[in-house]
This record gives C-alpha cells, structure tokens and sequence, in this order.
C-alpha cells in the first residue's frame, strides 16, 4: 500500500522536515504515527496524498510513483484516498449532508447514488439524525464525525488522519479511534498520526515514532513487506462495516 525508501523532504530555505525516512504499511494494516510537534508528522502524510513530493528517495502508493505522478492524475489516485484534519475543514455556509456529499458531487456521482452515499456514512458515524444541520450548531465531536463521514463516503481504500483527536476530551477520543478500527477490520489501510501515546497503547496497534524528521521507531519493520502481504491479503474495502451495499 504505501512504501518510503530514503524518503528525505527538504523546503525552500534548506529546511529538512523528513530525512532519509523508510517505512511501509500493508494492504489492510492500520499503525499511529508519532512524535513530537514539528518532527514531521504532517509532511509524511502529505506526501503520501499528494499534497508534497519528496526531494529524495522513493514513495509509492500502490505502486505508483509519487515522485514522478503527472499532475493531471492527482485527482484520480486521491479518489482512493480518505483524509481526516484536526481542524474538519467543513464549509460551515454548507449542511452536514452537503458537506460529506461533497466527494461524490465532484466524481460526478448521481443524485440518487449521492443520497444513499452519504447517508450510509452519516449513518455509519451516528450522525444521520444531523443530515440538515448546519456545522456550527455541531459539537467538536460531531463535527469531527462528520470530517470523517466525508473521508470514507467514496469508499477509499487508505485513510489518512491528522491529529483527529486533538482538541476532543478522552470519551469522544476513544469513540474516534474506534471508528478507525471497524474501518481497518474490514481491511480499509490506517494511518493515524497522533499525540495521544495513552489511547494508542490502549489499542495495540504498530507505531511510527518520528523525531526532527527521521525515523527513530518503527513497529512495522517486523512485519511482511507490502509485496508479499498483498499477495496474499485480499483487500474486503467492499464489506465497509455495517454500510450494506452503499
């Protein structure tokens, strides 16, 4: 799924916010990435979307080269990809159900396809009752529901979260991360970065730990590479946890 080798990430000004990093996540794997603020946390996820190209070194996603992918095909690879900020991004001059609809609209999805969509996701998160609401009548919680309602309503194959938990107290923490797991139980691949070293040990999962931009612990160096799991784990993102056949 995804794979750095000698991934280094270098800013105008000479600034080095990834070095030499290497890692890989597997087909259907879910791992928390970790470590202080301005280690690079946020750069490695946005290379991984698109949003950054490495300087140096190698990262693929599914194979395809990021280093070198044409801008014109960016819009298509993200179509596999779900993304979950701390701060939601949600137009708030938008309803909760325009706002996780708005992935589907873009792709050109039809109206009926739209509707079941979106309340499947909705419905998923345990904001259905919410569809007409606008976001700022929402809690920090719910809102955060709904960022993620939009990440997964296309059905991706990868989610990526930036912090998701941040600014939320520990109940609403542990019931976003649970939806991460129902998520990557179905095979959908997870990557979390996180401050949050006490719900990540609560959950058991692999964890990166990035420092001043290198890789100081990796958890998933002792598992398969990803050529040879996805050889043999067949992805089941179509069995998306209690969505039917949305």
């Amino acid at each position: 799924m995804i794979q750095f080798s000698n991934v280094t990430k270098r800013f105008k000004g000479g600034f080095e916010a990834l070095t030499n990093v290497s890692m890989h996540l597997g087909v259907g794997e879910m791992a928390f990435l970790t470590g202080p603020s301005g280690a690079g946390k946020s750069t490695l996820l946005k290379i991984i979307s698109l949003i950054e190209k490495p300087t140096r070194g190698q990262a693929l996603l599914n194979r395809i080269n990021l280093n070198t992918i044409s801008r014109q095909r960016i819009p298509y690879i993200r179509r596999n990809i779900g993304i979950i900020f701390q701060d939601h991004q949600l137009l708030f001059d938008r309803s909760v159900f325009d706002n996780v609809a708005m992935p589907l609209i873009i792709q050109g999805y039809r109206h009926q396809e739209i509707a079941k969509r979106t309340r499947a996701a909705l419905d998923k998160v345990g904001l259905l009752h919410k569809e007409k609401s606008m976001p700022i009548a929402l809690s920090g919680g719910e809102q955060q529901r709904v960022g993620i309602a939009r990440a997964v309503v296309h059905k991706p194959m990868l989610l990526l979260a930036d912090e998701p938990t941040g600014n939320l107290d520990p109940v609403l923490s542990r019931e976003i991360m649970q939806i991460f797991v129902d998520f990557h139980q179905v095979g959908v691949s997870v990557l979390v970065a996180s401050h949050d070293l006490d719900l990540i040990d609560e959950l058991q999962k692999p964890v990166l730990t990035l420092n001043r931009g290198k890789m100081i612990h990796n958890d998933l160096d002792n598992t398969e590479p990803d050529f040879i799991r996805s050889a043999r784990l067949e992805p089941r993102v179509s069995n998306y946890p209690d969505l039917g056949d949305w």
